[in-house]
């Protein structure tokens, strides 16, 4: 995992290597403060000798100065590597998700992947500054200490050993015992995300319902449990701190106590010496401090780190061919026997054999009640989806013979949830083609029936549209998800049932001008109406994932009941409207 994330230091290695040499240069140049004072208090002060102290003391400055540059320094390499190392972090997961496929985003959720992208990757982030700055520090720091300490009087340095065992003990008992639970924690925040971003998705639902007091306590409950989960965890890592202070006060005093013996009774220790081995003292449990919180922070750190690692390996379920159909020769659709699962379990399967050819240029309704898999049907086109099994053939070759950006090119999809991104309207349109010219939007429009509205808005073409589209209506959202579309020039149109917020004028209106407009174009239309598609080239009927009709409507009106039902049932609704 280590060498997995390393992978993405990338350009940053530079200031990863100088931020521990800067902290080694520091450190070397701490320990020696501590002699030189020891020397002015034993050469200097108590022999009286004031030149030797000023000479002394230039030095020490000088060294002190020279260690907070190096100390300075270290602080910009390290922080400067470790946003970069973010930085390539996040790029990296964001990359790869680009590339999923949508079995591979159902398996993280939306939550999630944002917890991954952000909690997770900023806690990796700190942990990889600490160990480029403070687990390079505390341990030469340490150990360079307990050297001198050992130079200075080896019996008093034993008192640093047994400190180095018993906080040792300590710190595998915190860690082994709160990993577990900081692994759960996270779990938590992704949870906690989820209601966050469900209630925001859904605010408009929210309230129409007076939901409100519902949704407080859905996320009191994820609060209290993300609460929950992290005082209990944090009640072992807390236990570090006053357990350092103890040991650290027990060695001051212990070094207090036999020092003084030192140098009273056995005279064998002096006064400096006394003085530079408190000073090492600090300096080796300031480092056991330290190594303690890079402990507790590379903890919590390992479990952001796994939940990365797992974005990260994630593969799409979905490859290119190694030889692939460049273009695709026309709008025709063939599916041979297929069977479709989202889970990969053919128990499971939520579209069965499946046998349709269409020709290139047929407009195709879709009917079915719901939970029918219309959607799904037509998601297996573009392959945002792979067949279980079968095969689904477009322009006369299997889809996966495609490269995916051909492929999806040349199919245009309005999808049952209408997305429009915050920017102007023209932005918008130009997502079905970056290089679409502004008349070539507004005749997109013209066809989508939704250049009257535009033209009405203060600023026309290059009115803003809000995140999610929240200053349009649905209609109009719709009307601009199809101008869109059509701006790809699809060989393949797919509108799921994206004309359910229109009237039926209007609906009518978009119909005509796909007849007229766009007749070598492959139309699929899934519509909860039969009015929608009755005029449509050919029906196809869908009822629990298997095909029980394909018919014009008078052919299905006549040979299937199930079609029959829904035409008199629908007839019935629009006499009782009038």
């Amino acid at each position: 995992m280590i060498k997995r994330l390393t992978a993405y230091i990338g350009e940053f290695k530079r200031d990863t290597a100088l931020a521990p040499r800067c902290v080694i240069l520091e450190v070397i140049l701490e320990v020696l403060l501590p002699v030189l004072m020891a020397s002015v208090i034993d050469r200097g002060v108590e022999a009286g000798d004031m030149n030797y102290v000023v000479k002394l003391g230039v030095v020490m400055l000088v060294v002190a100065m020279l260690s907070l540059l190096a100390g300075t320094l270290s602080g910009v390499f390290a922080a400067r590597a470790s946003m970069g190392f973010g930085r390539n972090l996040r790029k990296a997961m964001y990359d790869n998700i680009q590339d999923f496929s949508f079995q591979n985003i159902d398996h993280f959720s939306t939550a999630g992947l944002v917890t991954r992208m952000t909690t997770d990757v900023t806690n990796v982030q700190n942990a990889f500054q600490m160990i480029i700055r403070m687990f390079v520090r505390a341990p030469i720091m340490m150990i360079s200490a307990l050297f001198m300490c050992v130079t200075i009087s080896p019996r008093l340095s034993l008192i640093f050993l047994a400190a180095l065992i018993f906080l040792g003990c300590v710190l595998a008992f915190v860690i082994t015992r709160a990993f577990p639970l900081f692994d759960e924690m996270f779990k938590g925040y992704d949870r906690l995300n989820a209601s966050v971003q469900e209630n925001l998705t859904g605010i408009r639902v929210v309230k129409a319902y007076v939901r409100e007091g519902h949704e407080r306590e859905k996320f009191r409950g994820a609060t209290k449990n993300l609460k929950d989960l992290s005082v209990h965890a944090e009640r072992l890592v807390v236990m570090n701190q006053p357990v350092m202070q103890f040991t650290v006060y027990t060695c001051i005093m212990l070094v207090s106590w036999f020092g003084a013996k030192l140098i009273v009774v056995d005279e064998t220790m002096t006064t400096g010496q006394l003085m530079s081995l408190f000073t090492y003292t600090m300096q080796i449990l300031m480092s056991l401090m330290m190594i303690s919180m890079i402990f507790v922070m590379t903890t919590m750190a390992r479990s952001s780190a796994e939940r990365i690692v797992e974005v990260l390996d994630e593969k799409s379920t979905l490859t290119d061919p190694m030889h692939s159909v460049l273009e695709v020769e026309d709008g025709s659709i063939r599916f041979d026997h297929v069977n479709f699962s989202y889970s990969d379990d053919r128990e499971k399967c939520v579209l069965r054999d499946v046998n349709l050819e269409i020709r290139a240029g047929e407009t195709i309704g879709i009917i079915g009640g719901t939970g029918s898999s219309k959607s799904t049907l037509v998601q297996l086109i573009p392959r945002l989806y792979d067949v279980l099994e079968g095969s689904v053939y477009v322009g006369g070759h299997d889809v996966k013979e495609y490269r995916l950006e051909k492929l999806r090119n040349a199919v245009s999809m309005v999808l049952q949830k209408n997305v429009l991104f915050s920017g102007t309207i023209l932005e918008n349109l130009r997502w079905g083609n970056k290089e679409a010219t502004e008349e070539e939007c507004r005749r997109a429009c013209e066809l989508a029936q939704a250049h009257e509205f535009i033209e009405k808005m203060p600023d026309g073409y290059e009115t803003y549209i809000e995140q999610g589209g929240t200053n349009v209506s649905g209609g109009q959202k719709q009307r601009l998800c199809i101008a869109r579309a059509l701006l790809k020039k699809p060989k393949i149109l797919i509108l799921d049932d994206s004309t359910s917020a229109v009237d039926t004028k209007t609906d009518a209106l978009i119909r005509r001008a796909f007849a007229e407009e766009i007749p070598d174009t492959t139309k699929l239309i899934i519509a909860q109406r039969i009015s929608s598609v009755q005029d449509a080239d050919r029906i196809l009927v869908l009822d629990q994932g298997a095909v029980v009709g394909f018919g014009t409507h008078d052919e299905l009106l006549k040979e299937k009941e199930i079609y029959r039902d829904i035409y008199e049932l629908q007839q019935k609704g629009a006499d009782f409207d009038e």
